[in-house]
């Protein structure tokens, strides 16, 4: 008999409804003990009374129960539906504790579902991210997820590379068989198919990541070009000081905005110069840093200025990060004198960054938007992504051997290549090979 879990399922707080889920073999008893009642139709919602252990009323609650193997862990499943808030919700769980379960660890009840067999390894991390969804993409994304897309995606991937390895191993244990003459170049073949499918599949990813996590749009220029006006624009609030003493802003600055779909993360930067003092120097390698880790680059410069060698700087990591970043440049400040010249610098936008900014909202929506153009599947996590490389670099190194008919080490190299690609779904069965090798030929043995 195995332990019977208890927690609250929805987020603390007051709000209307508060879930408290129990899972475990005495998951129906305890809803039992608990309502004083003993017949629960599966699957249906029944209303009752909610008592603690000293017979008092706690609430009056809806309770659900789920049998074994029809829930989410596949175990005994019982949901109560009480009034939100701080004390109900947990009076019940204190309830459910004294009547026989256990408080439930972090994430417990979608790690009873995997070792159940209801959900497999990249479910549920979609489950998890879906919760934390930075945007309506990233969250059809990771719901087609859970419903088994890149399962089923992993799952091809690995019959292929097995079925690869089956004709390696049969091989090697059956070499006086008659196998096709061309078996090395069929074997070659295949995995450049498998392993230019998993490049097209992991650079796509790649490219999406502001997607899952919610994209970093870093705001570049030299001092007192107008960042943190654009920034308390782009908020509708003035979140940053704005000053014409250059080098007012002399850390970064972050904040969560919402554009279109998706919620992002400005980063105002410090002026990019030669630093004064030893807290300007941090402030501007700070914002060296917010570049390299952002998807989008917003670059600023002053119309109503003289190009100097800061704008120069500011071009230089214009061309730098163009190819790996995307990048927005902006001539500011349209509405004084033009004195703003530099030669080869095109601008994607002229605003006034303390008067309309729209045309800035619409550009960055639909760099985002671009992202998730692609219908492929996507690989959600840093995990996931490591898996797929380890995968494709075990693919490239099994070539040598193939060529030499090494099959020993080439097939030491599949065996890496498909527990890696099991580590995202389900760990690799060696049965799974054997039952390829024996079911793919008649060796009559």
């Amino acid at each position: 008999m195995n332990e019977t879990i208890s927690a609250i399922a929805t987020a603390n707080g007051i709000g209307s409804i508060a879930i408290i889920r129990i899972s475990g073999d005495k998951a129906l008893q305890i809803a039992k003990t608990l309502s004083k009642q003993e017949n629960f139709k599966k699957r249906y919602a029944t209303l009752t009374n909610i008592y603690n252990s000293q017979n008092e009323l706690i609430d009056e609650a809806i309770v659900i129960y789920f049998e074994a193997p029809y829930s989410f862990t596949a175990e005994h499943v019982v949901e109560i539906q009480c009034h939100g808030g701080f004390i109900v919700a947990q009076s019940i769980l204190k309830a459910t504790l004294e009547a026989g379960a256990r408080l439930a660890t972090a994430g417990e009840f979608s790690k009873r579902a995997f070792f159940n067999g209801r959900i497999d390894l990249s479910e549920a991390e979609a489950i998890a991210q879906l919760i934390e969804a930075k945007s309506e993409d990233a969250a059809k994304i990771l719901a087609s997820q859970m419903k088994g897309s890149l399962k089923t995606f992993i799952e091809e991937i690995r019959d292929e590379i097995i079925h690869i390895l089956a004709f390696s191993e049969v091989s090697i244990d059956y070499a006086e068989e008659d196998l096709p003459e061309d078996l090395v170049t069929q074997i070659k073949a295949k995995l450049d198919e498998l392993y230019a499918l998993l490049n097209k599949t992991l650079q796509a990813s790649k490219s999406r990541e502001g997607l899952m996590q919610g994209f970093r749009v870093a705001i570049i220029g030299k001092p007192n070009v107008g960042k943190s006006s654009l920034l308390n624009a782009l908020l509708n609030f003035d979140r940053a000081i704005v000053s014409d003493i250059a080098g007012t802003t002399r850390d970064t600055i972050e904040e969560q905005v919402k554009i279109g779909t998706h919620l992002i993360r400005i980063v105002d930067t410090a002026g990019i110069r030669e630093a004064n003092d030893e807290i300007e120097r941090i402030g501007i390698e700070r914002s060296l840093e917010a570049i390299e880790s952002a998807d989008i680059v917003v670059a600023l410069f002053d119309n109503s200025r003289l190009s100097d060698d800061e704008d120069l700087e500011i071009a230089r990591l214009i061309e730098k990060y163009r190819d790996s970043k995307n990048m927005i440049v902006i001539k500011n400040k349209v509405d004084l004198e033009e004195k703003f010249s530099l030669d080869n610098l095109a601008f994607d936008l002229h605003l006034n960054s303390k008067d309309d900014v729209s045309s800035l909202v619409n550009a960055l929506e639909e760099i985002m938007n671009r992202s998730n153009s692609s219908d492929e599947v996507m690989l959600i996590s840093t995990r996931q992504i490591n898996a797929v490389s380890e995968t494709m670099k075990n693919i490239e190194e099994a070539f040598i051997p193939l060529e030499d008919q090494e099959l020993e080490i080439f097939s030491f190299h599949l065996n890496e290549a498909v527990k890696e690609m099991s580590s995202i779904t389900r760990p690799f069965e060696n049965d799974e090979m054997l039952d390829k090798m024996f079911g793919s030929f008649c060796l009559g043995k």
